[in-house]
């Protein structure tokens, strides 16, 4: 299937608002004592297209195309929509920033990105003062809430010619297992194959032009929510409808007052709507399908019958471009099972040495467009990381890092996640990231971190540390001081779902001959590690940080 038709996410918007200009592009439910649009907010594909068209004279007056990214700093603020298809007309990419990363975070973003512009709430102004100061100048800042009606040029011309579906629109980073994060190259082209895909699957997803209004909690600057929603929404006409987060004691009010058709979320959400006690909205919803990542099976028929609502397992990532998904009856909710081939996407499963392995026998999933051109539709690379690209496209296939195995009928079964990386809450987190912020402490001589089993957020990071000095954790006080220290000390230097939830002080962590931890020898297999004599629990610590917004 070829998405390379479609041009660029600014021409697909075009021609939405020609098709349905009337139709509610975007919108926000109500929430009371939100600083942005706490009465909800909605805006057609005409008023849309209308103010990307002021964004982007401002944008081009100043110089921008071709080759300049923008970083963009927007706490989920719907008008972030506007930049992002004003910048894409010019060709410009755009890099979304998380909102809870710290001012080091967002530096290394904007310095590895090379971004021209910041573009960020006023709440957020001195961090990003702060960076641009560290930049020595090399990019500027102007708010996103005050946005001007001239902004700095950048420092290097665009270079010529006009954007089309090779075109890089935007650059997201994602967390890998050799610590920073790495930017992922996304085109045009990209977005417009999962959009593809995801209108293109049929069965259980099956979804209606002109009609649908798709309600997703998770970030904008996460590719669930801006690789695969809003093209499939901007590419058939649909209505994208985002919160600020996901908000549990609200989420069936939201679908009721939204009538939200169609709802996308990650598998930790189920487990906590069934806790919820029963009220009339849950009962009163139009919601035809929920798409989600990971719902665990114990629960998921239970969560459709107690919810009368299809909850459609898939599997993606943000490289891929594409998403497999077990969309079409017998839907196999007892299991971990995510669908089969489909004709966005090849997947075999492989053992080290890439020999694809016989049905019912485990490896490593890999996929691929197909044998003609593995990479059609994928993202096309990582940022100034040549040698990790060809590595994850060892083989001409792209290698998941995920375990699966897939049985006689073609189904596929997920089995483990990705090597050192923590799920917790839709949020991925490199280990490797937070145990170099740990050696950095004067008073760690090493460190491991891994996953956590939880209930509600699905893992939870823990650190198993070794000390310096053993004097520092001689009583229950000093282990418990020091271990707020250690907490702190992520807590101030990254966002703060990557600060250790469990911390357990340990005389020494197990080596192997490349003189690599071995954390699979840690602890014995089957023990959580929750439970071990002297962790010490901080999850009640792991608030989200709140920045005041200036008078």
């Amino acid at each position: 299937m070829d998405a390379s038709h479609y041009g660029t996410l600014y021409q697909s918007l075009q021609k939405a608002a020609a098709t349905y200009p009337d139709h509610s592009a975007y919108a926000v439910p109500p929430a009371a004592g939100r600083s942005y649009h706490p009465d909800g907010w909605e805006i057609s594909y005409r008023d849309t297209l209308a103010e990307v068209e002021r964004l982007k004279a401002i944008y081009a007056q100043a110089g921008y195309g071709l080759g300049h990214r923008v970083a963009i700093l927007f706490e989920q603020r719907p008008e972030f929509v506007f930049h992002y298809f004003a910048l894409n007309a010019l060709g410009v990419s755009v890099v979304p920033v998380n909102p809870d990363y710290r001012r080091d975070e967002i530096h290394y973003l904007v310095e590895h990105s090379e971004s021209s512009l910041i573009v960020g709430v006023d709440s957020r102004t001195e961090d990003l003062d702060s960076v641009v100061w560290m930049l020595g100048g090399a990019c500027s800042r102007v708010s996103f809430d005050r946005f001007p009606d001239k902004v700095p040029a950048p420092r290097t011309p665009a270079r010529p010619g006009a954007p089309d579906y090779a075109t890089e629109a935007a650059l997201l980073y994602t967390s890998g297992t050799t610590g920073r994060p790495k930017g992922c190259i996304l085109t045009n082209e990209y977005f417009h194959s999962f959009g593809a895909c995801y209108l293109g699957l049929g069965g259980a997803l099956t979804m209606h032009d002109g009609k649908e209004r798709m309600y997703n909690p998770l970030p904008l600057h996460h590719a669930n929510c801006l690789s695969i929603s809003l093209p499939a929404m901007l590419m058939s006409g649909g209505c994208l409808i985002f919160p600020d987060r996901f908000h549990a004691s609200t989420w069936w009010k939201d679908l009721v007052a939204s009538r939200a058709t169609v709802v996308q979320f990650q598998g930790v959400i189920p487990n906590i709507l069934l806790k919820l006690p029963e009220c009339p909205e849950e009962a009163r919803h139009t919601v035809r399908f929920a798409l989600c990542a990971g719902v665990e099976p114990s629960l998921h028929e239970l969560f459709e019958q107690r919810f009368n609502l299809p909850v459609v397992e898939m599997w993606s990532m943000t490289e891929v471009g594409r998403l497999i998904s077990d969309n079409h009856a017998p839907r196999a909710i007892h299991t971990r099972a995510f669908g089969r081939d489909n004709p966005w996407v090849e997947a075999r499963i492989i053992d080290e040495q890439g020999n694809e392995q016989p049905a019912d026998t485990p490896g490593e999933l890999v996929i691929r467009h197909s044998a003609d051109a593995p990479r059609k539709g994928f993202f096309s690379g990582y940022l100034k990381n040549d040698e990790a690209t060809e590595e994850a496209w060892k083989s001409g296939w792209f290698h998941t890092g995920d375990a699966a195995v897939r049985d006689a009928s073609g189904m596929l079964y997920f089995m483990d996640r990705k090597k050192n990386i923590i799920r917790r809450a839709g949020e991925n987190i490199a280990a490797a990231e937070i145990e170099a912020c740990l050696n950095a402490h004067a008073k760690v001589r090493q460190v491991a971190v891994l996953a956590a089993p939880d209930e509600v957020r699905e893992e939870e990071v823990m650190a198993c540390v070794v000390v310096r000095d053993a004097a520092d954790i001689a009583d229950d006080a000093k282990r418990q001081a020091l271990a707020q220290s250690l907490f702190d000390w992520c807590y101030e230097r990254m966002a703060y779902f990557k600060a250790p939830g469990w911390v357990l002080f340990v005389d020494s962590l197990p080596m192997g001959t490349s003189a690599k931890v071995q954390k699979i020898h840690i602890f014995p297999p089957g023990v959580d590690p929750r439970t071990q004599p002297g962790v010490i629990d901080l999850r009640a610590q792991k608030k989200q940080k709140k920045v005041p917004t200036p008078a």
